[in-house]
């Protein structure tokens, strides 16, 4: 975290949206500490809070997009054949692969929440050839609540933003397993809504 803390001291708003675009990308970033930081730079007055949200939200975007160009450009393979060095295994992919087909919109959306998960719906919304519009609908709807919820969460913290990372790692399994409950919550009531509209 420390080097994070430097480019952002050093380099500001460009540096968290440079550090946003890798960390969606792939790179191993812890990047919901890093919103939580932010925040907590915001609280000390050292950052604008308007334009760390921006910042935060510029590089989600950004990162989530270039994911789903290369996916569209490169297909399968090259997911497949260089997602391992950025902690993207081939069961990941598989397992996202088929939670996509059924569920993309919403995968889209709480993917951010997801550690690993939110490295590679952009990468399969490229490779299914999913609509740009509605990818960028719910990706960038997604990419802003992620980044506002964390950010704001550093904010009110203040000086005690640091028990987002201690928590973050000690209960990072139940955070995931309370994410896949509401998600699944989330896609009964999609589902039960398509059925009646039908």
């Amino acid at each position: 975290m420390e080097l994070f803390e430097f480019l952002i001291m050093k380099y500001g708003y460009i540096a968290i949206i440079i550090i946003l675009i890798g960390g969606i990308v792939g790179l191993p970033i812890p990047d919901e500490v890093l919103l939580t930081l932010i925040g907590y730079y915001t609280y000390a007055g050292k950052m604008s809070y308007t334009l760390a949200l921006l910042s935060a939200f510029t590089g989600s975007t950004i990162g989530i997009s270039i994911s789903y160009f290369l996916g569209a450009k490169l297909g399968l393979p090259f997911l497949l054949k260089y997602g391992p060095r950025f902690h993207i295994t081939h069961k990941k992919v598989a397992y996202t692969q088929q939670l996509f087909y059924k569920y993309g919109p919403i995968l889209l959306f709480i993917g951010y929440f997801i550690p690993g998960l939110r490295h590679i719906t952009g990468y399969l919304s490229g490779i299914s050839k999913y609509n740009f519009m509605k990818f960028s609908l719910f990706a960038y709807t997604g990419a802003f609540t992620w980044v506002f919820l964390f950010i704001t969460l550093g904010q009110e913290l203040g000086n005690k933003w640091y028990i987002v990372e201690r928590y973050f790692l000690k209960f990072g399994l139940l955070l995931f397993i309370l994410v896949v409950l509401i998600s699944i919550f989330l896609i009964i009531r999609y589902n039960s809504i398509k059925r009646k509209s039908k």
